[in-house]
């Protein structure tokens, strides 16, 4: 029975195949992350740093509190004033989604049904977003990411 040595070639060919999957694995994570990025929040944050403190002032003196819940195949945005009272916006947009990707986002059809927005959505367990943008009856324009963490059963 003839013994097989160790060689140079033999640390070179295990070096070079470590590394290689190393890098390659690096490249994966890399592209991945590059390519499920969903972009920029505004065109130009300096324009949007000088407005910022005005439109936070007038977000702030609505009082509104927003609060998400999935139940039953309905998404429910309820949104209520300082007293506690459920306010009717002007204008509704919002866009669901997943935190980390935006493949899955759609723009639910919330319906005022006196008492809170709803929409139909079946909704698969985990944390989910929804940026709404809202207009007071005002004309105050309200921006806010509310997080829905939706469990299993």
């Amino acid at each position: 029975m003839s013994e097989k040595k160790f060689t140079g070639k033999h640390a070179l060919m295990i070096f070079v195949g470590a590394f290689g999957i190393i890098i390659a694995v690096n490249l994966a994570l890399a592209y991945n992350a590059v390519a499920t990025f969903p972009g920029l929040e505004v065109k130009n944050s300096y324009v949007a740093s000088q407005q910022f403190d005005q439109k936070k002032a007038a977000q702030e003196n609505l009082g509104w509190t927003v609060d998400a819940r999935a139940k039953g195949g309905l998404l429910i945005l309820s949104i209520t004033d300082a007293e506690g009272k459920p306010v009717q916006v002007g204008k509704l947009d919002a866009v669901l989604g997943r935190a980390t990707h935006v493949k899955d986002d759609t723009r639910p059809d919330f319906q005022f049904d006196g008492t809170a927005y709803v929409a139909r959505e079946e909704l698969e367990p985990g944390n989910w977003n929804i940026r709404m943008k809202a207009t007071a009856l005002d004309g105050t324009p309200f921006e806010q990411r509310v997080v829905l963490r939706v469990q299993k059963g």
